[in-house]
């Protein structure tokens, strides 16, 4: 066991992921600067190369579109948001399509795409950089949200989202990019939707995810 931060497991899991299956690609704005997204994908395109991990104009829609389609076919795409805030250009092809195709084919197609979404508010963002919305996602059928608040959670469920045969929206917080944990070296994968404790106690239950685990933590200390 090994001490890493939240980025890095992030990055861990994608790396290990795409090594294990080749139809994992990896494409959205930056993603192959030096910095890698908050420092979330460091490596990746020099590692893959250009035709899994690629930058793309910014047309978000379009972007979207493009995971869709290459899922219908096979692909296992991940769509990277460096701020969730311009998830919103892409509602339709999420809502109206990504998330409603395996039901409307009675389960004969799968849509297995996962779109990260960052979110944490930060000097100079402004207020079209630091919304949350992953309550607006929790309300649509057929789509998953997953929002880690640790780094041995944030690779375990991600390497499960690219695992999961549906849409996933997977939402990091800036705040804890560089938060550590215990994390295994080996490829691991957590359940989603599966709830886990933190703390015990016997006056109150507090429920919380991403940043928000850490605040509880502090308030019940």
């Amino acid at each position: 066991m090994r001490k890493i931060t939240y980025k890095e497991s992030i990055t861990e899991a994608i790396k290990q992921s795409m090594q294990i299956d080749k139809s994992i690609f990896v494409y959205g704005p930056g993603v192959d600067d030096a910095d890698g997204i908050f420092g979330t994908g460091v490596g990746l395109s020099k590692f893959f190369g250009n035709e899994r991990v690629f930058d793309v104009p910014v047309s978000e829609n379009a972007l979207t579109g493009i995971a869709i389609g290459s899922a219908l076919t096979g692909m296992k795409p991940i769509l990277v948001h460096q701020r969730i805030d311009f998830t919103l250009l892409t509602l339709d092809q999420i809502i109206n399509h990504a998330s409603k195709m395996r039901y409307m084919f009675g389960g004969a197609v799968s849509v297995p795409m996962v779109i990260r979404a960052i979110v944490g508010r930060g000097w100079g963002q402004g207020s079209q950089h630091t919304q949350s919305f992953h309550s607006l996602f929790a309300h649509f059928p057929g789509l998953k949200v997953v929002l880690p608040s640790n780094a041995k959670d944030a690779k375990g469920l991600l390497i499960e989202s690219i695992r999961d045969k549906n849409p996933v929206i997977f939402i990091e917080h800036k705040f804890l990019m560089n938060t550590k944990s215990d994390v295994p070296k080996k490829v691991y994968s957590i359940k989603l939707g599966k709830g886990r404790k933190v703390l015990k106690g016997n006056d109150i239950t507090i429920v919380a995810y991403s940043l928000m685990v850490e605040e509880s933590l502090k308030a019940a200390n």
